[in-house]
């Protein structure tokens, strides 16, 4: 086979060409670090790399979302703190306004402070958080969520705000106000009991329970019930349409518990004849409007009497309601901010996992590539050097 000196030379040219560029391939890879700095590098690993890179920008993003969360979830907090101590203040004027030696004048000036309580409540329940959101709007954080006017009107909605915390991890940055201070059931929670405002004597309904909570099926049946006093030592029980369903003995100077279908109820005082008080199923009463009726009820004029003792009672029990509910709203509040804590660990974890990964993918060996330096530079020189000698040879150097 002949040989050309021209073909020769295009060889040559060709493998000095090649270990060039693997020489500069090798001098990008020290320069940046990076064993793959283009897909054609490694296909398979710069597929993975990308992968990789993804998940950890998806963490990072989670970890903003926690910080961000926590935030928000720690100004809630310290609201409804603000508020269980608003909502003490209140109990503790009650229960001195239920005392027998204040007069009009007292009780007034209870009412005056409990007014300012009041407005404490709504300014706290307006609150906002650090990017100017309303705390307790659910989902409409740009408005107020609550109007004083005729009573106080709930504007926002039930919904929560959520953030990814994590693959598949969703939490809840706030609690509506609907849910927190609006939706708030009555009496014990389960039952609730009023005395009829004509009643002429001077029995107090107190503590009510119920019996059996845990019976099955439920003692009570959430029905609609009255209990009547058809003598000083006597009282009846009747249902919706006025029958009688039960009957007993009633101790007016010791007081006693009044106990029917699951419903206990505590009194006191010696009730006249006629006297009745309602029971039925919770309702929903807000916060506001407890406020409104204790204020209401100590700036009755004539006060003490019966009446507004059973007044006091039965919105001291609605009160205890609304600061349960606040409670329970921290303790979930807490709770969240524990899981959010807990998977800000998790992220933290699986972020030096994705840049060790990441690191064993795409960043370069330098003990390999400073050994693969000096072979490709031993090659390109060698090649040079063969390309020299091949260059200056011809036919006619042999012909003499």
């Amino acid at each position: 086979m002949r040989v050309s000196t021209s073909w020769v030379q295009q060889q040559s040219v060709g493998s000095m060409m090649d270990r060039q560029s693997d020489l500069s391939d090798i001098n990008t890879q020290l320069s940046s670090g990076k064993r793959i700095n283009q897909p054609s590098d490694d296909p398979v690993g710069a597929a993975r790399a990308l992968d990789l890179s993804h998940l950890a920008a998806d963490t990072a993003q989670y970890q903003r979302n926690i910080t961000s969360a926590n935030a928000r979830l720690g100004l809630e907090d310290q609201s409804l703190s603000n508020m269980s101590n608003v909502l003490g203040r209140v109990r503790t004027l009650l229960l001195e306004a239920a005392n027998g030696s204040q007069s009009d004048d007292t009780r007034g000036d209870i009412a005056a402070e409990m007014v300012q309580l009041r407005q404490q409540l709504l300014g706290q329940a307006n609150g906002k958080d650090g990017q100017g959101d309303y705390i307790f709007a659910g989902n409409r954080t740009g408005t107020a969520p609550f109007a004083s006017q005729n009573g106080v009107s709930y504007l926002g909605d039930d919904g929560q705000r959520m953030v990814a915390a994590g693959a598949g991890l969703q939490v809840a940055t706030g609690d509506p106000g609907s849910a927190v201070f609006m939706d708030i059931p009555s009496g014990n929670g389960t039952f609730a009991i009023s005395a009829n405002p004509a009643n002429a004597g001077k029995a107090v309904a107190g503590a009510s329970s119920v019996s059996n909570p845990n019976a099955n099926p439920p003692a009570w049946d959430g029905g609609s019930y009255s209990i009547v006093f058809t003598a000083a030592d006597a009282y009846e029980v009747r249902d919706a349409g006025g029958a009688v369903l039960d009957s007993g003995s009633y101790d007016a100077g010791n007081g006693g518990s009044i106990t029917f279908r699951g419903a206990q109820v505590a009194f006191s005082g010696e009730p006249a004849v006629g006297d009745s008080f309602a029971l039925g199923a919770s309702t929903k009463q807000d916060v506001f409007t407890t406020l409104d009726k204790i204020i209401t009820t100590l700036r009755t004029p004539n006060g003490g009497d019966a009446q507004m003792q059973n007044d006091i009672n039965t919105q001291f029990a609605n009160l205890d309601q609304a600061i349960d509910n606040i409670t329970r709203t921290r303790g979930m509040v807490g709770a969240r901010m524990n899981a959010l804590d807990q998977q800000s660990g998790l992220n933290d974890d699986l972020t030096l996992q994705y840049k060790s990964a990441l690191t064993d993918v795409q960043d370069v060996n330098y003990y390999d590539a400073i050994s693969q330096l000096g072979a490709q530079t031993t090659a390109l020189q060698a090649a040079q050097q063969t390309f020299t000698k091949i260059q200056g040879s011809h036919l006619f150097d042999y012909l003499r």
